[in-house]
């Protein structure tokens, strides 16, 4: 029976192919992609995957059913912890300018397996964002049009009563797709001009919402006589928050896109920081004027823009904003079939998905046979397949995602930087001499011993420890984590953190009322948690961490990731079990397929040094010299293969 269990040597092998981290190019600048995009072209795609139809159907509807007028306060908090999630993304895409989003990101840093999955669940995340937003741009054609569109559907083709199929097939929306698909194949720089087109006219259409809000804006209707500016108090303006900040989930197109960016190191923060700003001042505003053009509790969830336009009297406007939403649907449309193809490119490149999703036309540079097989998947799913109930995975996979990258920046930012070595004198320089100072300042001289033992103490004093060590002034507190290598006590404390913080929002959030735990025992669990969460943060901070001055890095390092990490968990628990059931069963899909292609056909599977059985032989020849030989010797199926021949003619006197 023992024999049929796997050694501990083969289950560590096992495990480190699981763990092992992407290996970088020394020229990250190189690529197959075509390097058009400029920090405009990479702030408008980033504006058009968040300013979608969420500006003219979500600020109506957490509006009136959740937060009141304080939706405002909803989006500016919702704004700021999208801001952490963002600039764990600007940090990496500056770092790493490679296609793949936080799929590469994790890759890099925690791990093979924990990197596909987040690529395998972002593929279903933009699959069916892409699909919903079809959609929902098809049914507000149709509205435009009284349903006519509809009713000729089920007339003539028929209605459908089947679960997880939709009423009717959606031939408006797939086409939509089909042509978007058309489009984005002829490279990144007519997707580009596309999206600058369809933002130029949302974002016209939003500063005439903005001007004409602002002239019939209605004070009083903020009064208490209309309920007040926040009616349902701070428990609905933290609902109003989870649900905005699905809002600014768009940003990640940019660093998806960070491969096609002239100069990435400072397009790629600078666009997610514009363009993140943009959409939360939009948001902000937006919401402001239309709580005062009519009474909040009176909005039209559906079209709340229009609505609101139409009963002050300028029914002419509402097509206008009409116009609008049409185009900022079309720019989330482009932006997740931008953002797709290439994620699934860096898979297939990595060897970690199937290899044809690695071809990019030569002409184009664009990865055209993966832009071709995920738009028809796409139009397919929004023809036949009802969405609304997969709409909520959008959620979980996006907040995984922003989990693993905010962990990984922690993971990076204390490793030690590739090329780490004792710092070796320039080639063209001359070597100091031997009498020369550290800095090579003065020539010194030190006669006595005394004078030995000072420079040495302050020589030690001045050392600059590596990332990942032990900070100096910690030493005498913590010496015994000096004998670990370093960045290896980081990894501990960020699992550590990681798992403290999933026990602390599972209390959080399901302690009163699934747990039913009485009150001691939930504020005994929230404290010790908490003191978890709080030393692992303290042990990280503990250790020196790498400082650039050649990219932007995220400020407040380990504080900032650590609260993006606590916030995006917290925000996934508040999902239904149905939705985790779903997500569930798509990460044992995943596995199925990593375990059966992904790690058998990994770059980094190849890289690895094979095995090799090797034996030598030592001979010691007595005539007053010591002579050695060495020679391999191949496995034999002899019993006595290895052992050294006696007969040998090695052997001689």
């Amino acid at each position: 029976m023992a024999r049929w269990l796997p050694r501990s040597t083969d289950l560590t092998r096992f495990c480190q192919k699981l763990n092992r981290v992407k290996t970088l190019e020394d020229d990250m600048m190189e690529t197959s992609f075509n390097r058009c995009l400029s920090t405009i072209d990479l702030t408008l795609l980033g504006i058009g995957g968040m300013v979608g139809s969420g500006l003219y159907v979500l600020t109506g509807t957490v509006a009136k059913e959740i937060a009141g007028p304080a939706v405002i306060i909803s989006f500016i908090i919702a704004g700021f912890a999208s801001l952490l999630a963002a600039l764990c993304y600007a940090e990496f895409g500056a770092r790493v300018p490679k296609t793949g989003s936080a799929y590469m990101f994790t890759y890099v840093s925690v791990g093979e397996i924990w990197a596909f999955l987040i690529g395998w669940n972002v593929l279903l995340e933009y699959m069916i964002g892409g699909a919903a937003v079809a959609r929902a741009w098809s049914g507000y054609l149709d509205s435009i049009f009284n349903h006519k569109i509809k009713n000729f559907t089920e007339t003539h083709v028929g209605a459908w009563q089947v679960p997880f199929l939709a009423h009717y097939p959606d031939f408006l929306a797939a086409a939509i797709l089909l042509v978007a698909t058309a489009f984005i194949s002829f490279g990144a720089k007519v997707s580009s001009w596309l999206n600058h087109v369809f933002s130029a006219i949302s974002m016209g259409v939003i500063l005439f919402i903005l001007i004409m809000g602002f002239v019939l804006a209605q004070p009083k209707n903020w009064s208490t006589q209309e309920g007040g500016f926040a009616p349902y108090g701070l428990s609905g303006i933290m609902a109003g928050t989870a649900t905005c900040f699905y809002a600014f989930v768009g940003f990640d197109v940019i660093a998806a896109s960070s491969e096609e960016a002239r100069n990435p190191q400072r397009a790629v923060p600078r666009a997610i920081a514009f363009s993140l700003g943009l959409a939360t001042g939009a948001y902000i505003l937006v919401s402001v004027v239309l709580t005062l053009m009519v009474p909040w509790h009176t909005l039209d969830p559906d079209s709340a823009l229009a609505d609101a336009f139409y009963r002050r009297g300028y029914a002419w406007a509402g097509f206008l904003v009409a116009a609008g939403s049409i185009c900022a649907m079309n720019t989330v449309l482009l932006s997740n079939l931008f953002s797709l193809p290439r994620i699934v490119y860096a898979m297939a490149e990595d060897g970690l998905f199937f290899q044809v999703f690695s071809r990019v036309h030569p002409r184009t540079q664009v990865p055209v046979i993966g832009i071709m097989v995920f738009g028809l998947l796409m139009a397919l799913l929004a023809l036949i397949f009802d969405l609304e109930a997969l709409v909520q995975f959008l959620s979980i996979g996006t907040l995984l995602a922003y989990t693993f990258v905010a962990a990984s920046i922690i993971v990076l930012r204390f490793q030690q930087h590739k090329g780490d070595a004792p710092a070796p004198v320039a080639s063209g320089q001359p070597n100091p001499e031997p009498h020369e100072g550290p800095s090579g300042g003065e020539l010194k001289e030190y006669e006595s011993f005394s004078d030995k033992l000072q420079l040495v103490d302050r020589d030690k004093s001045k050392e600059q420890r590596e990332p990942g060590q032990l900070k100096a002034a910690f030493e005498p507190y913590l010496e015994f984590l000096s004998d670990f290598y370093p960045g290896e006590v980081v990894t501990v404390a960020v699992v550590t953190l990681m798992v403290s913080a999933i026990c602390l929002c599972s209390i959080l959030v399901f302690g009163n009322t699934h747990l039913h735990l009485p009150t001691w025992s939930y504020s005994l669990l929230l404290v010790l948690f908490s003191l978890g969460f709080l030393l692992s943060l303290l042990l990280i901070w503990a250790h020196e961490q790498q400082h650039s001055t050649q990219t932007f890095q995220i400020p407040l390092v380990p504080l900032s990731p650590a609260l993006s990490i606590i916030l995006n968990i917290y925000l996934m628990l508040k999902l239904s079990y149905m939705t985790w059931l779903r997500f569930a069963v798509w990460l044992l899909l995943g596995l199925l397929v990593y375990f059966g292609y992904g790690i058998w056909h990994s770059k980094e599977n190849l890289r690895e040094p094979r095995p090799q059985r090797v034996s030598a032989r030592y001979v010691v020849f007595p005539g007053g010299s010591l002579e050695e030989r060495v020679q391999a010797v191949q496995p034999s199926s002899q019993p006595a293969a290895g052992l050294p021949d006696t007969n040998n003619d090695d052997c001689k006197r």
